[in-house]
Protein backbone atom coordinates (compact mmCIF):
# COMPACT_ATOMS: atom_id res chain seq x y z
CA UNK A 1 0.00 0.00 0.00
CA UNK A 2 2.80 2.43 0.88
CA UNK A 3 4.55 1.49 -2.37
CA UNK A 4 1.35 2.19 -4.35
CA UNK A 5 1.06 5.64 -2.85
CA UNK A 6 4.70 6.45 -3.53
CA UNK A 7 4.33 5.39 -7.15
CA UNK A 8 1.27 7.61 -7.42
CA UNK A 9 3.27 10.46 -5.87
CA UNK A 10 6.00 10.05 -8.47
CA UNK A 11 3.47 9.78 -11.31
CA UNK A 12 1.84 13.05 -10.28
CA UNK A 13 5.17 14.82 -9.86
CA UNK A 14 6.35 13.69 -13.29
CA UNK A 15 3.09 14.87 -14.86
CA UNK A 16 3.41 18.23 -13.10
CA UNK A 17 7.01 18.51 -14.31
CA UNK A 18 5.76 18.30 -17.89
CA UNK A 19 3.37 21.26 -17.57
CA UNK A 20 5.86 24.00 -18.62
CA UNK A 21 6.71 22.06 -21.78
CA UNK A 22 3.02 21.54 -22.54
CA UNK A 23 2.26 25.22 -21.94
CA UNK A 24 5.05 26.17 -24.37
CA UNK A 25 3.91 23.66 -26.99
CA UNK A 26 0.29 24.81 -26.75
CA UNK A 27 1.31 28.49 -26.56
CA UNK A 28 -0.80 28.84 -23.41
CA UNK A 29 1.45 30.60 -20.85
CA UNK A 30 -1.47 31.02 -18.43
CA UNK A 31 -1.24 27.27 -17.71
CA UNK A 32 1.96 27.89 -15.76
CA UNK A 33 0.20 30.26 -13.35
CA UNK A 34 -2.82 27.97 -13.11
CA UNK A 35 -0.78 24.89 -12.25
CA UNK A 36 1.52 26.87 -9.95
CA UNK A 37 -1.65 27.68 -8.02
CA UNK A 38 -2.49 23.96 -7.97
CA UNK A 39 0.96 23.13 -6.55
CA UNK A 40 0.71 25.78 -3.84
CA UNK A 41 -2.73 24.66 -2.67
CA UNK A 42 -1.53 21.06 -2.84
CA UNK A 43 1.26 21.92 -0.37
CA UNK A 44 -1.26 23.58 1.97
CA UNK A 45 -3.67 20.62 1.65
CA UNK A 46 -0.90 18.09 2.35
CA UNK A 47 0.03 20.04 5.49
CA UNK A 48 -3.62 19.95 6.62
CA UNK A 49 -3.84 16.21 5.94
CA UNK A 50 -0.98 15.63 8.40
CA UNK A 51 -3.19 16.75 11.28
CA UNK A 52 -6.65 15.97 9.85
CA UNK A 53 -6.06 12.63 8.19
CA UNK A 54 -3.46 11.22 10.56
CA UNK A 55 -4.18 13.12 13.76
CA UNK A 56 -7.96 13.38 13.53
CA UNK A 57 -7.76 17.15 14.14
CA UNK A 58 -10.33 19.07 12.09
CA UNK A 59 -8.85 22.57 11.95
CA UNK A 60 -11.15 25.22 10.52
CA UNK A 61 -8.39 27.82 10.85
CA UNK A 62 -5.59 26.26 8.81
CA UNK A 63 -5.71 29.03 6.20
CA UNK A 64 -4.48 31.43 8.91
CA UNK A 65 -0.99 30.02 8.37
CA UNK A 66 -1.37 30.48 4.61
CA UNK A 67 -2.09 34.16 5.30
CA UNK A 68 0.71 34.53 7.85
CA UNK A 69 3.23 33.22 5.31
CA UNK A 70 1.91 35.67 2.74
CA UNK A 71 2.06 38.59 5.15
CA UNK A 72 5.64 37.71 6.05
CA UNK A 73 6.56 38.15 2.38
CA UNK A 74 4.57 41.37 2.04
CA UNK A 75 5.96 42.96 5.20
CA UNK A 76 9.53 42.12 4.25
CA UNK A 77 8.94 43.68 0.84
CA UNK A 78 7.48 46.81 2.45
CA UNK A 79 10.69 47.19 4.46
CA UNK A 80 12.97 46.48 1.47
CA UNK A 81 13.87 43.01 2.74
CA UNK A 82 12.14 41.09 -0.03
CA UNK A 83 14.92 38.65 -0.89
CA UNK A 84 13.57 35.14 -1.47
CA UNK A 85 16.54 33.84 0.49
CA UNK A 86 15.11 35.63 3.55
CA UNK A 87 11.35 35.62 3.03
CA UNK A 88 10.81 31.85 2.91
CA UNK A 89 12.64 30.99 6.15
CA UNK A 90 10.91 33.92 7.90
CA UNK A 91 7.50 32.75 6.64
CA UNK A 92 8.17 29.23 7.94
CA UNK A 93 9.44 30.49 11.30
CA UNK A 94 6.60 32.97 11.93
CA UNK A 95 3.94 30.46 10.87
CA UNK A 96 5.49 27.79 13.08
CA UNK A 97 5.53 30.11 16.09
CA UNK A 98 1.90 31.08 15.44
CA UNK A 99 0.97 27.39 15.17
CA UNK A 100 2.74 26.73 18.46
CA UNK A 101 0.71 29.44 20.22
CA UNK A 102 -2.60 28.43 18.63
CA UNK A 103 -1.97 24.72 19.14
CA UNK A 104 -0.96 25.19 22.78
CA UNK A 105 -4.44 26.57 23.50
CA UNK A 106 -6.68 24.71 21.05
CA UNK A 107 -5.23 21.22 21.60
CA UNK A 108 -6.30 21.32 25.23
CA UNK A 109 -9.82 20.80 23.90
CA UNK A 110 -11.21 18.31 21.40
CA UNK A 111 -13.99 17.66 18.93
CA UNK A 112 -16.32 20.55 18.25
CA UNK A 113 -14.50 22.82 20.72
CA UNK A 114 -11.21 22.33 18.84
CA UNK A 115 -12.92 23.25 15.57
CA UNK A 116 -14.44 26.40 17.08
CA UNK A 117 -11.21 27.55 18.73
CA UNK A 118 -9.14 27.16 15.56
CA UNK A 119 -11.87 29.00 13.66
CA UNK A 120 -11.85 31.79 16.28
CA UNK A 121 -8.06 32.20 16.05
CA UNK A 122 -8.21 32.37 12.25
CA UNK A 123 -10.90 35.04 12.33
CA UNK A 124 -8.95 37.02 14.93
CA UNK A 125 -5.94 37.04 12.61
CA UNK A 126 -8.17 37.92 9.66
CA UNK A 127 -9.56 40.97 11.46
CA UNK A 128 -6.06 41.88 12.66
CA UNK A 129 -4.96 41.96 9.03
CA UNK A 130 -7.87 44.22 8.14
CA UNK A 131 -6.97 46.59 10.98
CA UNK A 132 -3.32 46.98 9.92
CA UNK A 133 -3.78 50.10 7.80
CA UNK A 134 -0.03 50.57 7.50
CA UNK A 135 0.02 47.29 5.58
CA UNK A 136 -2.98 48.02 3.39
CA UNK A 137 -5.79 47.00 5.73
CA UNK A 138 -8.67 45.35 3.89
CA UNK A 139 -6.99 46.01 0.53
CA UNK A 140 -3.90 43.99 1.40
CA UNK A 141 -0.46 44.94 0.20
CA UNK A 142 1.90 44.38 -2.66
CA UNK A 143 4.56 41.66 -2.57
CA UNK A 144 7.26 41.43 -5.21
CA UNK A 145 9.03 38.36 -6.55
CA UNK A 146 12.81 38.36 -6.29
CA UNK A 147 15.89 36.20 -6.54
CA UNK A 148 15.89 33.15 -4.29
CA UNK A 149 19.38 31.82 -4.62
CA UNK A 150 21.81 33.19 -7.20
CA UNK A 151 20.72 30.83 -10.03
CA UNK A 152 16.98 31.01 -9.20
CA UNK A 153 14.97 34.08 -10.13
CA UNK A 154 11.35 34.02 -8.90
CA UNK A 155 10.42 36.54 -11.60
CA UNK A 156 10.91 33.80 -14.17
CA UNK A 157 7.61 31.91 -14.41
CA UNK A 158 9.18 28.56 -15.22
CA UNK A 159 11.77 28.78 -12.43
CA UNK A 160 9.10 29.77 -9.95
CA UNK A 161 6.92 26.85 -11.08
CA UNK A 162 9.71 24.33 -10.58
CA UNK A 163 10.53 25.81 -7.18
CA UNK A 164 6.87 25.24 -6.13
CA UNK A 165 7.06 21.71 -7.54
CA UNK A 166 10.24 21.03 -5.55
CA UNK A 167 8.53 22.23 -2.36
CA UNK A 168 5.57 19.93 -3.05
CA UNK A 169 7.92 16.97 -3.61
CA UNK A 170 9.71 17.81 -0.35
CA UNK A 171 6.35 18.07 1.45
CA UNK A 172 5.28 14.63 0.27
CA UNK A 173 8.64 13.11 1.19
CA UNK A 174 8.57 14.72 4.64
CA UNK A 175 4.95 13.67 5.14
CA UNK A 176 5.71 10.04 4.24
CA UNK A 177 8.68 9.96 6.61
CA UNK A 178 6.63 11.42 9.44
CA UNK A 179 3.50 9.27 9.16
CA UNK A 180 5.51 6.02 8.83
CA UNK A 181 7.77 6.82 11.77
CA UNK A 182 7.13 6.06 15.45
CA UNK A 183 5.94 9.66 15.73
CA UNK A 184 3.34 9.12 12.99
CA UNK A 185 2.17 5.82 14.41
CA UNK A 186 1.68 7.43 17.83
CA UNK A 187 -0.26 10.28 16.19
CA UNK A 188 -2.53 7.81 14.40
CA UNK A 189 -2.93 5.79 17.58
CA UNK A 190 -4.09 8.89 19.44
CA UNK A 191 -6.66 9.46 16.72
CA UNK A 192 -8.01 5.92 17.16
CA UNK A 193 -7.84 5.57 20.94
CA UNK A 194 -6.43 8.53 22.83
CA UNK A 195 -7.27 7.12 26.27
CA UNK A 196 -5.32 3.91 25.68
CA UNK A 197 -2.20 5.80 24.60
CA UNK A 198 -2.39 8.01 27.67
CA UNK A 199 -2.59 4.92 29.89
CA UNK A 200 0.52 3.57 28.14
CA UNK A 201 2.36 6.78 29.03
CA UNK A 202 2.47 8.31 25.54
CA UNK A 203 2.57 12.15 25.68
CA UNK A 204 -0.35 12.67 23.30
CA UNK A 205 -0.49 16.45 23.72
CA UNK A 206 3.20 16.80 22.83
CA UNK A 207 2.85 14.65 19.71
CA UNK A 208 -0.21 16.54 18.52
CA UNK A 209 1.36 19.92 19.20
CA UNK A 210 4.47 18.92 17.23
CA UNK A 211 2.33 17.80 14.29
CA UNK A 212 0.30 21.01 14.50
CA UNK A 213 3.47 23.14 14.38
CA UNK A 214 4.92 21.19 11.44
CA UNK A 215 1.62 21.53 9.54
CA UNK A 216 1.41 25.26 10.29
CA UNK A 217 5.01 25.92 9.22
CA UNK A 218 4.53 23.99 5.97
CA UNK A 219 1.30 25.87 5.24
CA UNK A 220 3.15 29.13 5.92
CA UNK A 221 5.68 28.16 3.25
CA UNK A 222 2.78 27.62 0.85
CA UNK A 223 1.51 31.08 1.83
CA UNK A 224 4.88 32.64 0.97
CA UNK A 225 4.75 30.98 -2.46
CA UNK A 226 1.14 32.15 -2.91
CA UNK A 227 2.11 35.76 -2.16
CA UNK A 228 4.95 35.51 -4.68
CA UNK A 229 2.63 34.02 -7.29
CA UNK A 230 0.07 36.82 -6.93
CA UNK A 231 2.64 39.49 -5.98
CA UNK A 232 0.07 40.42 -3.37
CA UNK A 233 -0.78 39.54 0.25
CA UNK A 234 -4.36 39.91 1.49
CA UNK A 235 -6.23 39.26 4.76
CA UNK A 236 -8.86 37.39 2.71
CA UNK A 237 -6.37 34.51 2.50
CA UNK A 238 -6.92 33.92 6.23
CA UNK A 239 -10.72 33.90 6.09
CA UNK A 240 -12.47 30.75 7.34
CA UNK A 241 -13.87 30.08 3.87
CA UNK A 242 -10.33 29.45 2.62
CA UNK A 243 -9.84 26.93 5.43
CA UNK A 244 -13.07 25.30 4.30
CA UNK A 245 -11.69 25.03 0.76
CA UNK A 246 -8.56 23.31 2.06
CA UNK A 247 -10.71 20.80 3.97
CA UNK A 248 -12.72 20.16 0.78
CA UNK A 249 -9.49 19.50 -1.14
CA UNK A 250 -8.37 16.95 1.45
CA UNK A 251 -11.76 15.18 1.54
CA UNK A 252 -12.17 15.31 -2.24
CA UNK A 253 -8.78 13.72 -2.82
CA UNK A 254 -8.80 11.27 0.07
CA UNK A 255 -8.26 11.85 3.78
CA UNK A 256 -5.16 10.33 5.36
CA UNK A 257 -3.33 9.54 2.12
CA UNK A 258 -1.10 12.62 1.46
CA UNK A 259 -1.44 11.92 -2.27
CA UNK A 260 -5.18 12.53 -2.09
CA UNK A 261 -4.89 16.21 -1.11
CA UNK A 262 -2.69 16.78 -4.18
CA UNK A 263 -5.39 15.27 -6.40
CA UNK A 264 -8.02 17.24 -4.47
CA UNK A 265 -6.17 20.52 -5.02
CA UNK A 266 -5.75 19.70 -8.71
CA UNK A 267 -9.46 18.93 -9.14
CA UNK A 268 -10.62 21.90 -7.06
CA UNK A 269 -8.49 24.54 -8.81
CA UNK A 270 -9.14 23.22 -12.33
CA UNK A 271 -12.89 22.93 -11.73
CA UNK A 272 -12.98 26.43 -10.22
CA UNK A 273 -11.23 27.81 -13.28
CA UNK A 274 -13.02 25.95 -16.03
CA UNK A 275 -16.49 25.91 -14.48
CA UNK A 276 -16.25 29.69 -14.00
CA UNK A 277 -15.31 30.15 -17.65
CA UNK A 278 -18.01 27.78 -18.90
CA UNK A 279 -20.78 29.36 -16.83
CA UNK A 280 -19.63 32.86 -17.76
CA UNK A 281 -19.84 31.88 -21.42
CA UNK A 282 -23.42 30.66 -20.88
CA UNK A 283 -24.57 33.77 -19.02
CA UNK A 284 -22.70 36.94 -18.18
CA UNK A 285 -22.04 37.30 -14.46
CA UNK A 286 -22.94 33.68 -13.70
CA UNK A 287 -19.34 32.49 -13.61
CA UNK A 288 -18.99 33.51 -9.97
CA UNK A 289 -21.61 30.89 -9.07
CA UNK A 290 -19.48 27.93 -10.19
CA UNK A 291 -20.10 26.27 -6.79
CA UNK A 292 -23.67 25.50 -7.96
CA UNK A 293 -22.19 22.88 -10.28
CA UNK A 294 -19.25 21.94 -8.07
CA UNK A 295 -21.48 21.12 -5.07
CA UNK A 296 -23.30 18.18 -6.68
CA UNK A 297 -19.98 16.85 -8.01
CA UNK A 298 -18.59 16.88 -4.47
CA UNK A 299 -21.68 15.09 -3.17
CA UNK A 300 -21.27 12.43 -5.88
CA UNK A 301 -17.65 11.83 -4.87
CA UNK A 302 -18.67 11.57 -1.21
CA UNK A 303 -21.41 9.03 -2.04
CA UNK A 304 -19.68 6.85 -4.63
CA UNK A 305 -15.97 7.24 -3.84
CA UNK A 306 -15.65 6.90 -0.08
CA UNK A 307 -11.85 6.96 -0.37
CA UNK A 308 -11.90 10.14 -2.45
CA UNK A 309 -10.22 10.44 -5.85
CA UNK A 310 -7.39 8.23 -4.63
CA UNK A 311 -9.95 5.49 -4.04
CA UNK A 312 -11.15 5.82 -7.64
CA UNK A 313 -7.61 5.33 -8.88
CA UNK A 314 -7.24 2.19 -6.78
CA UNK A 315 -10.63 0.46 -7.18
CA UNK A 316 -11.36 -2.43 -4.88
CA UNK A 317 -8.49 -1.66 -2.54
CA UNK A 318 -9.00 -0.49 1.03
CA UNK A 319 -6.92 1.90 3.03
Amino acid sequence: MIGDRRRLDWTLLVLFAGVPGAALALDEPYLLDLFARVLIFAIAAVSLDLILGYGGLVSFGHAAFLGIGGYAVGMLYQHDLGSGFLQFPVAVLVSGVAALAIGWVSLRTGGLYFIMITLAFAQMLYYLGISLKVYGGDDGMRARRSEFFAPIDLNDQTQFYYLALAVLALSLWLGRRLVNSRFGLALQGARSNERRLRVLGVPVFRYRLTAFVIAGALCGLAGALFANLNEYASPSTMHWTRSGELIVMVILGGVGTLTGPVLGALAFVLLESYLSEALEALASGFGQHWQVVFGPLLVAVALFARGGLVGLLRPGRGE
